[in-house]
């Protein structure tokens, strides 16, 4: 497996952590009280950090990307991982404005890898 796939399914399975972190608890713990909801995301947490520092250490170091096009990947992941879960998780309503943000984003990626 390249370095870059690599990079992009640490990536992707550390923002499934992520949001599961910063977002899972205002279903599963809405009535618990915040500090529990707060220790319960940093243990989460951790599991996603132990994904994204190798994730960008490999992109970095081995598929030779740049930070920012790290950055950038990472967002849109963010992106991609985060609207799934609002709309079929916490069942928020699909809004255009998320289109909106994609296409800002598709736009992100090229200006970051075009000269790569």
């Amino acid at each position: 497996m390249s370095a870059t796939v690599q990079t992009v399914a640490l990536l992707i399975a550390s923002n499934v952590f992520m949001t599961l972190a910063w977002y899972g608890h205002l279903k599963n713990l809405a009535t618990a009280p915040w500090y529990l909801a707060a220790l319960a995301s940093w243990g989460i947490a951790l599991a996603e950090y132990l994904l994204q520092v190798p994730a960008n250490r490999i992109g970095h170091q081995q598929a030779g990307l740049a930070v920012g096009q790290l950055k950038i990947m990472q967002e849109v992941i963010t992106l991609a991982v985060f609207l799934p879960f609002a709309v079929l998780y916490l069942k928020e309503p699909v809004k255009l404005d998320y289109l909106w943000a994609a296409l800002c984003m598709l736009g992100a990626v090229y200006f970051v890898f075009r000269g790569a």
